[in-house]
């Protein structure tokens, strides 16, 4: 049985005589404007079909900055679910992700349940970011959760705690060289792979336009040609670079009111962004 709650944003609940602080959503301005095939493919993997099956646990795996965290949190909003985002990096413990004990204000232990355990309890989306950055001792504890027994231990706070029915999990994972091999018995459990990869000219100039909608038509096609420029030469560099490029060349034309100069301060821009290397790209 789940445990209940007396409102969706209560912030303490009790489960086998232990008292959990639960935290809260995460709110964010994302809205998916990339292509609408892997949305799809996200959604399907946290479909329910049967009163026998169970939601898969998907992966999206892509370079960093193509949209993968900004494509699962669309997706919970989709099917108006709240998101909680838990930030995995190389010093993840399994009790970072479960339950951590803290002292309280009078000296005493209290139990805060993490960002994946709130979402489990309250039959949320937890999006696990940048998930392959953590070793394989924090994956094992997510073992159970991520196969038909969805739930998880914590030896800290000694309980087992159940899952949602309506609780969803995805996780993210750069496709670079700076994370762990994940375990094999973990990858037939983060199932199916869904691939980012760089977006199209078009697609690629909408997402800059939504998130900067004040800036200059002519800076967001010269970033857009300089990032499929990029792209082309199989480099790294992302939307979320350009985005940065742009935002940084707009003000320092409005800081210099200077738009004759714009060319040059656009050059500028992006060598101080990605560094000198990055002007090979530069018609």
């Amino acid at each position: 049985m789940n445990p209940s709650l007396n409102g969706e944003h209560e912030s303490r609940i009790t489960i086998q005589g232990v008292e959990l602080a639960l935290g809260f959503p995460d709110e964010f301005n994302f809205r998916w404007i990339g292509q609408r095939d892997v949305l799809d493919q996200l959604l399907a993997a946290w479909l329910v079909i049967d009163k026998y099956d169970i939601p898969l646990n998907p992966r999206l795996i892509g370079k960093p900055g193509v949209g993968k965290t900004t494509l699962a949190y669309a997706a919970a909003k989709h099917l108006n679910k709240p998101v909680y985002i838990f930030q995995c990096t190389m010093d993840t413990r399994p009790e970072d992700l479960i339950i951590t004990p803290v002292v309280d204000k009078g000296g005493g232990i209290r139990y805060v349940a993490s960002a994946l355990v709130t979402a489990m309890i309250r039959g949320g989306v937890c999006i696990l970011d940048e998930a392959n950055r953590m070793s394989e001792k924090s994956w094992a504890s997510l073992a159970p959760l991520l196969d038909t027994r969805r739930y998880i231990e914590s030896i800290v706070a000694g309980l087992k705690v159940p899952a949602h029915p309506e609780f969803r999990i995805c996780v993210t994972m750069n496709d670079d060289a700076s994370t762990f091999e994940i375990p094999e018995y973990i990858h037939s459990r983060l199932q199916p792979q869904i691939y980012l990869d760089f977006p199209e000219p078009e697609e690629e100039r909408r997402i800059l336009r939504e998130n900067l909608p004040f800036i200059d038509e002519h800076i967001l096609d010269y970033v857009v040609a300089f990032l499929q420029r990029a792209h082309a030469s199989n480099e790294n560099y992302t939307v979320r670079d350009g985005i940065n490029i742009a935002r940084y060349a707009a003000k320092r034309i409005k800081s210099l009111n200077d738009k004759g100069n714009g060319e040059n301060l656009l050059r500028e821009a992006i060598a101080m962004t990605l560094g000198d290397e990055a002007l090979m790209h530069v018609l």
